[in-house]
């Protein structure tokens, strides 16, 4: 079987011109090509802020640029019709698509209401400061662009758990909103700040049955709409794990079909909380590698002075690699983001070696290591920045490595602090197959490793051309690999190089 790779199709700033999806549909046949097998798209829902949005601030879910709402028809990346176009011709290239699903808040309602809440303590939710007392608050969605046309329901105050505005006095504060359904809030699996149920906006109430049944039949619209092969689940720390177990076992019964589902658990320094969410979820939904994101990016940081013998510890891919969706970077670590987190330029041919070149894992590419970004925001100094990601040179050739030769039994050279490296002895089913991987964060060095016996007297070069002198396998199967100081290089035969 060849190995699978991901592509998230998007990053934070791409233009908000409507021409993703379009973009999307030109580039599945080449991203097929060049070792590409399923792509992330962004979430097709129109956002609060129509056309500007992101997504992520979901307003009406139904809408996928069709309605006139919040300003315009389209959503940042396109239109309905464009939407549907593009995830059929990434189909019809052999990509398998998912689609990004923002179930947590909603955002931008059409009518404000009258509200019983109590106000916490923002760093302890389960703290009151307040008795219940009403706030007119924005929570009843009805959205008359859309006229009722595929749902009727009403979202009102009862749909919610919590929100951080008091319409009438302009407050801004976290209230919890004391509906028919609890009165305070949910059972979550993180715990920071006491209880970690209210993120944003209008905080969607999973308690409420109404709700959980809408929510089935938007999935169920939705996949028969748009035709899409899984999901990404957005912002899954901050909900209750037991509703999306209904929502996906729900989907998959009904089409019976996998759904390949990964959720975003961001805790890149508590892999324990999120094989505890794994267990809640009986191993349902894949999670996003946070703990070795995290690595890659304290080892740009700390250069010569980390230890690269310990850049897979406490990560997902070592404690549960069937699960663990590997990556180097996403929209939200990206420079200027929210959980900024950026792995320096010249760790990242090293990082995506680890997450690309190696057996365990399921790797993500990120939009900007492709195809390169330029944008401008303000950071958290609260400056204005411009900022320039070059697309990462090296890139298609990793990708071409992992799909042609990186197979079969693996041999690990974690033994020393500055240099670490393995090996793939390769398989009968990818001919010329087998590789070896050396990093070195600090000096020039070389170290001898073990490529398998059958390869005794074969040429190996550096497909990445950062060393130029080859490498004879000798009769016992060991090559000496040399790598180049704050470099990687990936050896493999001569023959099979295009």
């Amino acid at each position: 079987m060849d190995n699978f790779t991901m592509l998230q199709f998007f990053e934070w700033y791409c233009p908000a011109d409507g021409t993703l999806w379009n973009l999307f549909k030109k580039e599945a046949p080449r991203l097929k090509n060049i070792g590409i097998d399923s792509a992330w798209l962004p979430p097709a829902h129109k956002g609060m802020e129509g056309a500007e949005s992101s997504g992520y601030d979901s307003y009406d879910l139904y809408d996928l640029g069709e309605f006139d709402q919040k300003g315009s028809v389209r959503t940042k990346y396109g239109t309905k019709e464009e939407l549907i176009d593009a995830i059929a011709a990434g189909k019809e290239a052999g990509l398998q698509v998912y689609c990004d699903i923002v179930l947590n808040h909603m955002g931008g309602a059409d009518e404000k209401e009258m509200v019983p809440v109590k106000e916490v303590t923002p760093e302890n939710r389960n703290e009151f400061v307040s008795d219940t007392f009403e706030i007119e608050a924005y929570t009843k969605f009805t959205f008359p662009g859309r006229a009722g046309r595929y749902s009727q329901f009403v979202w009102d105050y009862q749909c919610f758990s919590g929100v951080d505005f008091n319409a009438s006095t302009e407050q801004s504060a976290i209230y919890s909103i004391q509906n028919q359904y609890g009165g305070g809030w949910q059972d979550v699996m993180d715990l920071e700040n006491g209880n970690y149920d209210y993120l944003m906006l209008s905080d969607i109430e999973f308690r409420n049955p109404h709700v959980r049944q809408e929510l089935k039949n938007w999935g169920e619209w939705f996949v028969e709409t748009v035709n899409c092969d899984g999901f990404r689940l957005d912002a899954i720390k901050h909900m209750d794990p037991t509703f999306f177990n209904e929502w996906l076992d729900h989907l998959r019964g009904k089409y019976q079909k996998e759904f390949y589902t990964v959720g975003e658990y961001w805790a890149p320094y508590d892999l324990g909380s999120m094989l505890a969410y794994i267990e809640a979820t009986g191993k349902r939904v894949s999670l996003f590698d946070a703990p070795l994101q995290a690595n890659f990016f304290r080892a740009s940081k700390e250069n010569e002075h980390y230890d690269l013998r310990t850049i897979l510890d406490e990560t997902l891919v070592q404690a549960m690699p069937e699960l663990a969706v590997t990556l180097v970077e996403n929209h939200d670590t990206q420079p200027l983001q929210s959980l900024e987190q950026t792995v320096e330029g010249w760790f990242r041919p090293m990082a995506y070696a680890i997450i690309l070149l190696r057996e365990a894992g399921y790797p993500c590419v990120f939009y900007t290591d492709l195809y390169g970004s330029n944008y401008k925001d303000k950071g958290n100094d609260g400056q204005e920045h411009e900022i320039t990601l070059e697309k990462l040179d090296v890139l298609e050739t990793l990708l071409y490595v992992r799909k042609k030769l990186a197979y079969g039994t693996q041999h690990e050279y974690f033994d020393d602090i500055n240099c670490i490296g393995w090996t793939r002895e390769g398989d009968d089913s990818h001919e010329n197959s087998g590789c070896a991987v050396i990093i070195s964060n600090h000096e020039n060095v070389s170290k001898t490793m073990f490529v398998g016996k059958q390869h005794a007297g074969k040429t190996f070069v550096d497909y990445l051309n950062f060393v130029t002198e080859p490498v004879t396998i000798g009769d016992d199967g060991h090559g000496e690999f040399k790598v180049n100081g704050r470099s990687v290089s990936v050896w493999g035969i001569e023959t099979a190089k295009d």
